[in-house]
């Protein structure tokens, strides 16, 4: 799969685990990223919650997107970092109703937007199932 196909392919397929690290013990949990494009794959959480701190305290994550349909996962490492952009966390909660009375009540601040940068993914399929990884940069 291209550089191209993988971020096409989790921008139509968003849900996706995602997986911390705080101190030995991992974390995953299920999210719905915002998009993806060139430079990372952009998702929320609220800053209040141990996902924020636990990206805080070590920023490496990895993403898993699956389609059942098809059988294709794509899992995406890289490191979570802070997206400081107002604009963008408006766009977040107009296209996330359920956000909407938690920001009208809390104000825009409570939102934690992050970009997974340096991605590098790995496209798994029942037919490569067993064959060597092979790893795609997706992001700088």
């Amino acid at each position: 799969m291209t550089k191209e196909k993988i971020i096409k392919f989790i921008n139509e397929n968003l849900a996706c685990n995602l997986a911390t690290a705080e101190g030995n013990q991992p974390h995953v949990r299920g999210m719905m990223a915002y998009r993806a494009d060139d430079e990372g794959i952009i998702f929320h959480t609220g800053n209040s919650k141990d996902l924020f701190k636990q990206i805080c305290d070590n920023p490496l994550v990895e993403a898993c997107f699956f389609n059942q349909k098809s059988g294709i996962q794509v899992r995406v490492k890289g490191k979570a970092v802070v997206v400081y952009d107002d604009n963008l966390k408006r766009a977040i909660v107009a296209s996330r109703p359920f956000l909407k009375p938690i920001v009208e009540e809390l104000g825009l601040g409570v939102l934690a937007v992050f970009r997974i940068t340096e991605c590098v993914a790995c496209v798994w399929t029942f037919e490569n199932n067993f064959a060597p990884k092979q790893y795609i940069k997706i992001s700088d």
